[in-house]
């Protein structure tokens, strides 16, 4: 289907290829965290109401989880290189219309493509390091782009919070924006000469239908999932929901029938027979669920709850993503080894974090020192970095190279449907427990109780892969090359 043009690059300097593509990556990360920051301003500048503030990180991740597999895909069919090239230059477009957006609504559309630009980008990077990295040094590379994304999620905060503070040239929050700008240069300068070239050996047809039905189910399950709660789950939200898996049942029968026809499929049905990658899908989605939601409510706790600032709060949740990122560079070293008790050591150590800070809040009167809560996020991030890295490679493990971009999108989705629920449920529960008394106890109450949640399922993630890992003594994966 597809064949190396180009490989040069990559064969004498694949550790310098990797950076370009984790720069891009890194990109992704900064500006899915750093405009939170910046709302107050915005909203002040543009005449935003809350809603609208509201769109502005909504349409972003859903724009970017629909994105994924088509992208992801389009990547396996036309080259890898080229979409991740597009799709810096459409980012770079984008970011730059946001930075100089004279309306919210223009904004909001601008984010738009941002995500999609986004989508374009990202499924290449894992797609590439699966094609091109062997397998002995695969895990390595996997556990490096764990680093870097833990790298943006710390980074985001710390630097919106600089640039919006230091208000260069009276830019003020639109330097969030700009900053993509010149690394993104970098970036593309870098793709040109170090990203290998792979092109099609024949004239394919993309399944665009496929890829259009795959987005609308995609928007019409995450929309509702970070959206439902504030628009009080009205009957119209819950039949999105209903039609989106409606949809998707007709979406993989059509994808089976292209396939009995021999022709491209959008997601590949080898990928969908394989139980090995689809637990794989089932695991990345459960381990997300249990967390993304935490740090939501954890930051509004420390603001809203305990009357931290906004700079505050973000040094107080910085230990969480630091040492994910010290974890995922240390467990990508491991290479092939172990995947079973490293995923249940790393479960085990989220759940140890979540039941620390259940005992933490527990203990809050007046106040709270955020010194007693660097112990807690601290493991769940090393459990954070430690699992993920080690499922990402084993999952991808079995995919076959001219399926990595399809694989990479699809197993980004499901983490992006993981991080929608955990954000939807364990955001209900703690707004359903606070109501409308806003005292400093009830904060703490409703947190402690949305915390039961993810204490559950990490209990359970864990007692199964520390079993399993009992059970494949061996430890070794044999890797396909």
């Amino acid at each position: 289907m597809i064949s190396s043009m180009a490989k040069s690059g990559a064969q004498k300097a694949p550790w310098l290829m990797a950076s370009v593509l984790f720069l891009a990556a890194f990109m992704n990360l900064l500006d899915a965290t750093i405009v939170n920051l910046a709302l107050p301003e915005i909203q002040h500048t543009l005449n935003a109401s809350s809603a609208q503030l509201q769109w502005i990180m909504v349409v972003y991740i859903v724009s970017f989880a629909a994105g994924l597999l088509p992208f992801g895909r389009f990547g396996d069919l036309f080259g890898r290189d080229r979409m991740f090239l597009w799709g810096l230059v459409v980012f770079l477009i984008s970011s730059a219309a946001c930075g100089f957006a004279s309306s919210i609504e223009l904004l909001i559309a601008y984010r738009v493509l941002q995500g999609f630009a986004s989508a374009m980008m990202v499924p290449q990077v894992l797609a590439i390091i699966h094609a091109t990295f062997p397998a002995e040094s695969k895990g390595k590379a996997i556990g490096f782009y764990g680093m870097i994304s833990a790298l943006g999620a710390v980074a985001g905060p710390l630097v919106g919070g600089f640039l919006i503070s230091a208000n260069l040239l009276d830019l003020g929050w639109r330097l969030i924006f700009l900053i993509n700008i010149p690394l993104g240069f970098v970036a593309m300068i870098g793709a040109l000469f170090l990203v290998p070239k792979v092109r099609a050996t024949n004239r394919i047809s993309p399944d665009w239908f496929g890829t259009v039905l795959f987005a609308f189910i995609i928007i019409g399950l995450i929309f509702p999932l970070i959206e439902g709660s504030s628009y009080g789950w009205p009957v119209w939200m819950i039949g999105l929901m209903l039609c989106s898996a409606g949809l998707a049942v007709w979406f993989v029968q059509r994808q089976k029938q292209l396939e009995g026809q021999g022709r491209v499929q959008t997601l590949p049905v080898n990928l969908m027979a394989d139980g090995f990658f689809v637990s794989g899908l089932a695991a990345v989605t459960a381990f997300s669920a249990g967390i993304a939601g935490v740090f939501v409510m954890m930051a509004i706790l420390l603001q809203s709850g305990l009357d931290y600032s906004a700079a505050e709060t973000g040094l107080a949740l910085v230990p969480h993503p630091a040492s994910a990122m010290v974890a995922s560079l240390l467990t990508g070293r491991l290479g092939p080894r172990w995947f079973d008790a490293r995923i249940g050591t790393g479960a085990l150590s989220l759940l140890l974090g979540m039941i620390w800070l259940y005992s933490v809040l527990s203990g809050v009167g007046g106040a709270l020192n955020s010194a007693a809560l660097v112990g807690p996020f601290v493991l769940i991030g090393t459990g954070m970095g430690t699992t993920i890295v080690a499922l990402f490679q084993v999952t991808l493990s079995r995919v076959a190279n001219s399926d990595a971009g399809a694989g990479s999108g699809i197993l980004q989705t499901f983490q992006q449907i993981g991080i929608a629920l955990s954000i939807a449920v364990i955001g209900q529960i703690f707004f359903s427990h606070l109501g409308v008394d806003t005292s400093q106890l009830t904060y703490v109450n409703a947190a402690q109780t949305a915390l039961l949640l993810p204490i559950l399922i990490y209990a359970v993630l864990s007692a199964l892969y520390l079993y399993r890992a009992v059970l494949h003594r061996d430890g070794v994966i044999s890797l396909p090359r």
